[in-house]
């Protein structure tokens, strides 16, 4: 049976390393000292067909089933709403455009978030067909799946060296020698770096810091019902959250690979452009946080073997769209590995490849 060593686990390498353990002896390595601590631990959790590029958007509409169905499902109704002010009109038709949203007056605006300002809102957009993500049960099943085939999950365990040998690769992680046929580098910041280390050529994967507050609830109503809101140009956003109310000026500096801490400038931007459109006062945050979105140089994911070494893997590039794309990406990545058709369109395949990436 293929030996193949999974290095990241997020929601990226945990659900390839349970689709790949089907049908291969599958070890998944982990720096940290928990599954999710990065990325996949600090997301909002949205799946909104709609989002992302056409190759993104055609991993959303492959996942969607698998999230409403599986293990009896991973998705609460939500929806999406765009609001403008009175300038904002042609930027909001864009949006509109580019996320399928159709358009709906600001009083149905404000029924669907009371806090919003009327004298503010002037154009509005809604889509109801986006949901929530179960992401804590989504990882534990995938995990939960990869440990009953048989697979290992090794947390706090950093890897610090990989060879290229003539039966595959040597991997050195917390001290231990571990030997695989391949190497999925689902590593998520650090794609690049395990990429190198592994004697590989990046492919430019960069993070970009994501901010997040968590305020309670304002002005003493229950948001759980409300949609996740935006501004326009996704300046702002703000998504309900266990009877909060989460909000990140939705910004992405590129940063170096790191253990990310929220930017209190860039977030105090973001906060007052949320406030700008609402009548409630802004109070102090609950908690403050930031993760690491990772993205290629196209912005969709990066996906299948390295064209210069097949039996080494890309799992990376998720973006911000690692959750809602997870089932058909894990899926893909482990028909690619195995040597076995997708049943994805052969131009939506190509659009993932590393391949494209390569002078």
């Amino acid at each position: 049976m293929t030996k193949i060593i999974v290095i990241g686990g997020g929601i990226a390498g945990i659900s390839a390393a349970a689709r790949l353990s089907d049908d291969a002896d599958v070890t998944l390595i982990e720096g940290e000292k928990a599954l999710g601590y990065h990325a996949s631990g600090r997301s909002a959790a949205l799946i909104e067909q709609n989002y992302g590029a056409p190759s993104v958007q055609a991993l959303n509409r492959a996942s969607v089933d698998y999230l409403s169905d599986a293990n009896g499902g991973y998705l609460t109704q939500r929806g999406l709403m765009i609001i403008a002010d009175t300038h904002e009109e042609a930027a909001l038709n864009d949006d509109l455009i580019t996320m399928g949203l159709e358009r709906i007056t600001p009083s149905d605006a404000l029924k669907m978030v009371p806090v919003l300002d009327p004298n503010k809102v002037a154009f509005a957009g809604y889509h109801a067909d986006a949901h929530d993500i179960d992401t804590d049960r989504l990882m534990q099943d995938f995990a939960k799946t990869l440990r009953s085939n048989g697979g290992s999950i090794l947390t706090n365990q950093p890897v610090t060296g990989i060879t290229r040998t003539p039966q595959g690769w040597t991997v050195i992680a917390g001290g231990d020698t571990l030997r695989a046929d391949k190497i999925v580098n689902a590593a998520g910041a650090w794609a690049d770096q395990i990429a190198m280390m592994a004697g590989i050529r990046p492919v430019g994967i960069t993070p970009c810091r994501r901010s997040m507050a968590r305020i309670a609830a304002p002005g003493g109503h229950d948001p759980a019902r409300w949609p996740m809101f935006f501004g326009v140009n996704e300046t702002w956003y703000a998504k309900p959250d266990a009877g909060a109310l989460i909000i990140s000026p939705a910004d992405e500096d590129s940063v170096e690979p790191h253990d990310a801490w929220a930017d209190d400038m860039v977030l105090a931007e973001g906060l007052e452009r949320y406030q700008n459109m609402v009548t409630t006062p802004l109070t102090k945050p609950i908690s403050t946080w930031a993760g690491l979105r990772s993205f290629a140089p196209d912005r969709t994911l990066v996906l299948g073997p390295d064209p210069d070494q097949p039996n080494f893997i890309w799992c990376a590039g998720q973006g911000g769209y690692g959750f809602q794309t997870s089932p058909a990406a894990s899926q893909l990545v482990a028909d690619l590995t195995l040597g076995r058709l997708s049943p994805l369109p052969v131009e939506i395949v190509d659009a993932l490849r590393p391949d494209r990436l390569r002078p």
